[in-house]
Order: C-alpha cells, then structure tokens, then sequence
C-alpha cells in the first residue's frame, strides 16, 4: 500500500515579521514571559531592547537569543552555537540525555555582546566555552568558541573599574578570565550561600559602591530560591543578606514552584527588573510537561540597601513595564505566536524548530513536496543503557524535529505524505522530552505491507499499552493529518484523519501527560515535532530506501495558559 500525495493547501509563514500596532500601557501581565522549556534566564538591557539567552543543554541549534522591547513580547533573534563547525563532534561524543549546554550568561561590554557557558558531559571533563558577537540579530556573526577548562559549571562574567575580567562559578568560585586565550587564575571561594544544597548560578554586580553576588540555592526542585551577599572587593569577604532567600516558593501553595537562579537588569528608566526559571506544578510536583520556564518579576533596588524582589506569581501588576512594542528587528517568531507553516513556500527551516543533539548532515530539507526527513535507524527512544549500540542510540542524531511547547492548552497538527518501501519504516508526531520520556504517533508499515497507526510510549510512569488500529484502506492513498492536542492541563489526545475531512478523525489514543513530566528529563521541557524512523533495519548509519517522509501544514495554535491551580488565560 501506499501513502501518497495530495493537492495540499498553502498557508504563508506566520510569525516572521512584527506587526505594527499602537503602543498600550500594559496594566497587568502573566508569567512566564518565555513559556515552554526556557531554564536558567540571563538577561541584559541595551539601548532599550532587552536580550536574553537560555540553557538548551544538548539541543540543537542551542542557546536561544530572544530580543524584546517590552519584556513581554520576546522574539528569537539567534542561536548562540548554531553551526557544527563552532563544536565539531561534541554533541555526538555526548551520550547523556541532559548534558551539553549548562545556565549560560549574557553580557555586553564595549561595543560587544558575550554569551559564557559551559558543555557538560565529554569524557575529557568540562568545557568552557566563550561566544562573542557585535551584531546579536545574526546567527552567522557568533565567533567560534574561546575554549576555557573550569572545575565548576554555571559562569558569569563580570568586569571590574580597573578592567579585569572575572568568571564566577557555582561553589562559589572566583577566577580572573582571559578573553582572549581562556587562560584562568587560581580559583578563590568567596562564598558558600546559606547552607542550601547546590549553591549556583551566580551573578555579580556592582551598585553603590558594593559587589553583590546572587546566587540560586537549595537545587532546581522544590526547595529552590534566590540568595545574596555583598561585599566592598569583588574578592570578598561576603556577607549575607540576613533576610535570605530574596526570592523563592518554597513551602507555599502557589502553583509556580522551584523558583530560582535568575538575573537582574534595568529598563531604560532605571527600574529593576530580574528573570528566573521556574515551574508550573503547584507543592504536588506532578505534571509538568514543559519543565522550567523563565518568568519576570520587579525589583526595588534603593541606594546602598539589598534588592527587594517582586514575588513570582502568574498574574503580575504591570505599571512599571515600557508600552507594549512589538517592534523588534530579526527573523525569527516572537515565542508565544502560533506556527504555521506549508513547508511548499518556505526556503528553509523556521529558526525555533531545533533537534535532539546536532542531525546528520541532509537529514531534514526544505523540498517542494515538503519538509523532507530522512528516516535514522534509531527510533526515538533508540537502544540505551549496557546494550549500547551507537549506530542504534540516537547519539549520532535523532531524524526529529519540533518546536517547544509553550501552551498549557494547544493544538499541533501536519500533514504527512509517506510511501515506505520496507517493513518497519515509519513517520510520525511526537511529543519528545528526552529519548526516555517521549509519546509518538506513528505510521508505520507492519508485515505483509499493512499500514498502521502505532501510538508508543517511554517515561517513568503513567506509560499506556502500545496501540495499533489500521490504517483505513480508503486513507492510504492521500495525504493524513497526524494531530496532538492538549485539551486539558494533564492529558494528551492523538489522531489522524484524511486531510480535508476532519469528521474522519479518528482518536488513536489518550496518554497522561505524566509521560514527559520529569523522569530522566528534570532539566528540560516537551517538544512537539515529527519523527521518521527504519527502525533498526539497515547498516551502520543508514537506513534502506524509500522511507522518506514529506511534512506540509505544519500548525501549532496556543490555546490558553494556565497561571494558578484554577486559572486559565486564554490567548
């Protein structure tokens, strides 16, 4: 049987330019501001647009740049590491699900921008790595990496009067930076928090005459915040707020939580303000498909006194933010905009779409029949653990693609041509948070050449049976729309139909969201994308032919958030 292809509609890009509108006082505002997996914010102001830049570990293209003028509205602009060149081979020596790209810092300094991070998870230990650019708005002006080697994740990067250069690490650890080379000093420890496990994600600044160090304590669950001490030398003695932690949910029923590791920065008007990660799960910690999330928050920061930080809350006063403006330079989406995309007009890959550790090179194009995928041999879960087979883990690339989910309530549909030629081959949606904690729908051709749905599972808990229901035969020779909506807060419902006749929908299956609410992915957040697969047929890398699979009408509509444990805001 074959799954061909129809005539398809077309649908023009969304989301690629800004919309001129009237500026509007912003009365009030929800949190998070970058919903969906956006962990470890660092911020900064510059001629009045605000950049921030969030840890992506080992995604790829990885650490986002999103442009704001309002610090509501926040467009990505660039990827920090967008191109295998700047790392060659590191994504693929990286085995583990959560490691690469560790709680970045963004800084501007003398006419240039600078993005510290640090990649965890080679065998040859950490690598700190240095990105530099003048022009944030352009992927291709990222430099290559000053390489540098600490003991410590989480950098800062901090400038004194007398232009030295300083990287703080968690610890809390202090080491003068060569720009240039990498060359670090001697650690000195400055501080060790206030007895919180974990004490990290630190950031210094001087105001008034004193160094402020913030750090995050007490680990990124539920006993996470924000602390701080100061000091007259940025070599310390620190001292620490007695009124510590400055910010945090612990202990509370609030529906936010692991509130922590943030930034603080100032609008053009002098007001401070700070993002933080944190999550939308309430004291149970249960289901929380996106992961953390960056959220915004006042600061009152008088002279010579201790920076008093607005509670984290879903619904926020917003008196103090600059009129609503939209109007900000770059190609990329604004984050909370819907998708929609024919993939028949596009000229390349939307910016926001990222993979699973860096893809095989021809492995996802742009054609006129669609977003070709070229199928991996490894499915997306892959073969892990002490049966290890490289060809088969997914270390040397997964064939998947998707977008963050930024929504508690969504939609996400496309149409998938496919003809596989071989038992085994198959293509799908997913929603994918780690290869140990995803939910796939697929089609797939079975023995004696039937086409079925298969909707399969992996997580810690709450995992269904596998399902498979045969594709109608009057289905098989046209295009199918493939769809996943998350009509409640906790529960996933994947279909399909023949594209153009919805009333054909047929519901495959309902699965928890549970699925990819933590597991082995506590650092990360859901993507929802499309998969093609062999598998485990073929050899080495490659799968055998004619599994090809051609996405077009790809939709993603935001439908509502939910701010509080009985609250929604609807878009």
């Amino acid at each position: 049987m074959l799954l061909g292809r129809g005539l398809l509609l077309c649908f023009a890009s969304f989301g690629l330019l800004a919309h001129a509108r009237p500026s509007q006082r912003q009365d009030s505002y929800i949190n998070p501001v970058l919903p969906g997996w956006h962990s470890d914010p660092s911020c900064i102001q510059k001629d009045g647009t605000f950049f921030c830049v969030t840890s992506t570990f080992i995604a790829f293209p990885g650490l986002p740049v999103y442009a704001s003028k309002d610090l509501i509205n926040w467009k990505l602009i660039s990827h920090v590491w967008n191109r295998e060149s700047q790392l060659p081979g590191i994504s693929w020596k990286t085995a583990g699900q959560q490691d690469g790209m560790f709680a970045p810092t963004i800084r501007y300094h003398d006419g240039k921008f600078y993005v510290i991070c640090e990649y965890l998870g080679t065998t040859g230990g950490i690598i700190g790595v240095l990105f530099k650019t003048e022009d944030l708005f352009d992927d291709a002006k990222w430099s290559d990496p000053v390489i540098f080697r600490p003991n410590h994740i989480d950098p800062d990067l901090f400038w004194d009067d007398d232009g030295k250069v300083y990287m703080a690490t968690h610890g809390v650890t202090l080491q003068e930076l060569d720009l240039d080379t990498g060359e670090l000093s001697e650690e000195l420890n400055i501080w060790n928090g206030t007895g919180g496990v974990w004490p990290e994600g630190p950031h210094i600044y001087k105001k008034d005459g004193w160094y402020y160090l913030m750090i995050a304590e007490g680990g990124t669950g539920p006993d996470h915040s924000i602390t701080i001490a100061r000091a007259r030398s940025v070599t310390g003695p620190y001292a620490a707020y007695e009124n510590n932690p400055i910010l945090t949910n612990r202990g509370t029923d609030e529906w936010f939580q692991t509130v922590g590791h943030g930034d603080l920065f100032q609008d053009t008007k002098g007001n401070w303000w700070g993002l933080c990660l944190a999550t939308r799960t309430g004291p149970s910690l249960g289901i929380s498909p996106m992961g953390r999330e960056a959220v915004l928050f006042n600061a009152t920061w008088n002279k010579g006194e201790w920076p008093v930080l607005q509670p984290v809350r879903g619904r926020m006063p917003g008196s103090k933010l600059p009129l609503e403006n939209r109007n900000v330079g770059g190609r990329g989406p604004f984050v909370s905009d819907d998708d929609n995309y024919s993939f028949e007009q596009e000229t390349s890959i939307p910016s926001h779409l990222i993979h699973h550790r860096v893809p095989r090179d021809g492995a996802f194009a742009v054609t006129k029949q669609g977003l070709e995928v070229t199928p991996s041999r490894n499915n997306m879960t892959g073969k892990l653990g002490a049966e290890l087979d490289i060809e088969l883990s997914g270390q040397r690339g997964l064939s998947f693609i998707g977008r963050r989910q930024t929504h508690t309530l969504f939609k996400f549909h496309v149409d998938l041509a496919f003809s596989p030629q071989e038992d085994g081959q198959e293509a799908g949606v997913t929603v994918f948070r780690t290869q140990l904690d995803h939910i796939d729908l697929g089609v797939v051709r079975l023995s004696q050449s039937q086409l079925a749905f298969r909707l399969r599972a992996e997580g810690p808990s709450s995992v269904p049976e596998t399902t498979i229901v045969p594709v109608p035969e009057n289905w098989t020779n046209e295009p199918i729309q493939l769809q996943v909506e998350a009509a409640s807060a906790t529960h996933y419902e994947l279909s399909a139909a023949p594209v153009g006749n919805s009333e054909a929908r047929m519901i495959i299956g309902t699965v928890s969201a549970k699925v990819v609410s933590g597991g082995q992915g506590s650092f990360v957040g859901s993507l929802v994308g499309v998969f093609a697969t062999c598998n485990g047929a073929g050899s080495e890398l490659d799968c055998p032919g004619g599994g090809k699979a051609y996405f077009t009408n790809w939709a993603y509509n935001g439908i509502a958030q939910q701010i509080t444990a009985d609250e929604f805001s609807y878009t």
